[in-house]
C-alpha cells in the first residue's frame, strides 16, 4: 500500500523529458490541489471531500491520514548569501528550482459512534520556514549555499459519520484549505496549496465497501456517496477490506505496482518501457540539464542509464491472468 500511496503522491510531479525547460513542465503541480479559499474565484477548489461506506460496529475505530506535497522554493547563493543564477561546486552545477516537501496530518483511533455524535476536527498548521545548505569547495571552505523556503499552510480536516442502516456507517472526510492569501499569480498560489493531496482511511476491525463494485444490497448507499477531488478505492492484498485510498486520480480496487517496474517515473498513463527508452534517447545536453535539476529526476536518469540489457528486456511486457498490474 505504501508504494501505491507514494506513486499517487508523486503522480505528475515532473514529466518526461524531466527537464525544467520542457513545455509540459512549465506548469507544475496540476493534480490533486486543495487551494487557498481565494482561488475559488478562478474555479480552483479549496475543499476535498471523501465519502465511503464501512461495515462495522459502533465501537470500531478508524484512522485517517491526509498526505500532500508542500511547495519549496530553492535559490542558489554565493558564500555571502547573495542570490546568483547558478553555481558550480564539487563538480556539480546548482540552479534555482521548485522542490516539494512531504507533509502528513493524521487522526488515529476515532470511534464510529463518537463520530456520529460529533465530528472530529483536526487542524493543519504548518509554519513558514527556511533553511540553508552550505556548498563546500575542494579545500572545505564555503563557496556558496542552497537556501530553501516555504510558506505557511493552514487548514482543517473534518471527519464525521452517519449510520444509514444497522451495521453500516458512511464516513465523510473533508479537507479544507484556510490559508490566508491575498491573491496573485498561480505560482504564488501554489506555495499556499496542499499539492497532490490524498487520504488513507484504515479500520483495523471494520470492513470498507467498494464504491467501484459494491454488493447489490449496498449499491444504493454506495451510489449516494459524494466525492469531490478524490476517488476512493480498496488497497492492500486482494480481498482485504481494512484500508481505502482516496486519490485525485481514477484507480481500480487493489491497484498494484508492476514487479517489472524499476522505479518511479511520475506518469502512470505511460508504460515504463516507452519512458525508459525515451530517457535513453535524450542528448548529452538534455541529460545534463536533468542532472542539474530535480534530484528525483536525476534518480530516474541514473536508473535508466544503469539498467542491464536483461532488466530492459523485462520492460517489454509480461502476460498475467489478473490484469491488474500497472506501472503505478
Amino acid at each position: 500500500m505504501t508504494q501505491i500511496a507514494r506513486a499517487v503522491l508523486y503522480e505528475g510531479y515532473l514529466l518526461w523529458p524531466y527537464r525544467r525547460s520542457a513545455l509540459k513542465n512549465a506548469q507544475r503541480w496540476t493534480l490533486g490541489g486543495v487551494y487557498p479559499e481565494r482561488c475559488g474565484e478562478t474555479g480552483d477548489p479549496s475543499l476535498m471531500r471523501t465519502q465511503v461506506l464501512i461495515e462495522a460496529d459502533p465501537v470500531d475505530t478508524v484512522d485517517v491520514r491526509v498526505c500532500f506535497l508542500h511547495a519549496v522554493t530553492r535559490e542558489v547563493a554565493g558564500a555571502d548569501l547573495v542570490p546568483v543564477p547558478e553555481l558550480v561546486a564539487g563538480g556539480e552545477r546548482h540552479v534555482a528550482r521548485e522542490e516539494a516537501a512531504e507533509r502528513e496530518v493524521a487522526a488515529f483511533g476515532l470511534d464510529l459512534a463518537g463520530l456520529v455524535q460529533q465530528p472530529a476536527l483536526v487542524d493543519i498548521d504548518i509554519a513558514e520556514g527556511s533553511d540553508v545548505e552550505w556548498l563546500l569547495g575542494p579545500d572545505g571552505r564555503r563557496v556558496g549555499a542552497l537556501s530553501r523556503s516555504w510558506q505557511a499552510l493552514r487548514g482543517r480536516i473534518e471527519i464525521r459519520a452517519e449510520r444509514p442502516r444497522p451495521g453500516v456507517f458512511r464516513i465523510t472526510v473533508e479537507v479544507g484549505n484556510t490559508t490566508g492569501w491575498a491573491g496573485g499569480s498561480r505560482t504564488e498560489a501554489l506555495k499556499h496549496t496542499f499539492l497532490s493531496a490524498h487520504l488513507v482511511l484504515h479500520a483495523p476491525r471494520g470492513r470498507f465497501v467498494s464504491l467501484t463494485d459494491p454488493p447489490e444490497e449496498l449499491r444504493p448507499l454506495a451510489d449516494g456517496c459524494e466525492n469531490a477531488g478524490a476517488w476512493p478505492v480498496m488497497v492492500g492484498e486482494e480481498g482485504e477490506r481494512h484500508t481505502m485510498l482516496a486519490a485525485p486520480i481514477i484507480l481500480y480496487d487493489y491497484p498494484r505496482i508492476s514487479p517489472e517496474s524499476p522505479g518511479d517515473l511520475f506518469d502512470a498513463t505511460e508504460i515504463d518501457q516507452l519512458l525508459t527508452l525515451s530517457v535513453l534517447a535524450l542528448t548529452e545536453e538534455e541529460q545534463r540539464e536533468i542532472r542539474d535539476g530535480d534530484p528525483r529526476a536525476r534518480e530516474i536518469l541514473d536508473r535508466c542509464v544503469s539498467l542491464s540489457p536483461d532488466r530492459l528486456m523485462r520492460l517489454h511486457g509480461t502476460l498475467r491472468k489478473e490484469g491488474h498490474d500497472g506501472d503505478g
